[in-house]
C-alpha cells in the first residue's frame, strides 16, 4: 500500500489546502507584475509624447492669448513651435493684425563643423550647431521680448566604418536640438510682459 493510500492520509490530488495555498501565491505574484507592467507602459507613452513635443493643453501660461508666428511655413522648428504654443492654450492668428502679439522667428540655421582629428588626419568628432533668432512685439512695434538668439550645440564621434549608424545618430541629435530650442523659446515667451 502506497503512502497516498494509507488510512488518515488523503491522496495528493485530494489535498485542497495545498493547492489553494499554491494558487494564492501564484495569483498574488501576478497582480504586482501586472501593476508594474502597466506603470512601465504609462511611463513609456508619456516619454514618447514628451519627445514629440506634445504638451497638455492649459499647462503653459502666456501673457498673450493670441499670437502670430512670422516664420517660413516650411521650417520644421517653426512647425514644432506652433504645436507647442497651441498645446499651451494659445490661439494662432492667421494675420498679424488679428494677434495680440507677433513672434518673429528668423535666422534658423544648422551648422556642422569638424571638432577633432585623429593622428592620421581623419575626422574623429563633429560639432552640430542650431541657431534661431526670435523677438516678440505687438502690431505697433512695442517689444514684449527684445530680439534674442538661441544656440544649441551637440558633439558626436565619427567612425568611417559605421557611416550609417553615425548618420542616424546625427539625425537624432538634430531632432533633439530642435526640441530643445523650442522649449527654450517657450520658456522665454512665458516670461514675456505686455508693454505698458
Amino acid at each position: 500500500m502506497s503512502s497516498s493510500e494509507r488510512p488518515g492520509h488523503a491522496p495528493e490530488s485530494r489535498r485542497p489546502g495545498r493547492w489553494r495555498r499554491r494558487a494564492g501565491r501564484a495569483n498574488g505574484g501576478a497582480a504586482p507584475r501586472s501593476r508594474a507592467a502597466g506603470t512601465l507602459a504609462a511611463l513609456i507613452v508619456a516619454a514618447g509624447l514628451a519627445g514629440c513635443g506634445f504638451h497638455l493643453r492649459g499647462d503653459v501660461n502666456y501673457a498673450f492669448s493670441t499670437v502670430y508666428v512670422n516664420a517660413p511655413a516650411s521650417t520644421p522648428l517653426a512647425f514644432e513651435l506652433k504645436r507647442a504654443l497651441e498645446g499651451g492654450g494659445t490661439t494662432l492668428a492667421e494675420k498679424p493684425e488679428a494677434a495680440q502679439a507677433i513672434l518673429d522667428l528668423s535666422g534658423i540655421a544648422d551648422d556642422k563643423q569638424v571638432l577633432s582629428l585623429s593622428g592620421g588626419g581623419r575626422v574623429r568628432e563633429y560639432q552640430l550647431t542650431k541657431r534661431a533668432t526670435f523677438a516678440l512685439h505687438d502690431a505697433n512695434g512695442r517689444d514684449w521680448l527684445p530680439a534674442a538668439e538661441i544656440v544649441i550645440r551637440r558633439t558626436f564621434s565619427f567612425n568611417e566604418s559605421e557611416v550609417l549608424a553615425r548618420e542616424a545618430q546625427e539625425a537624432r541629435l538634430l531632432t533633439e536640438m530642435q526640441t530643445d530650442a523650442v522649449q527654450q523659446i517657450v520658456r522665454r515667451l512665458r516670461a514675456a510682459k505686455k508693454p505698458g
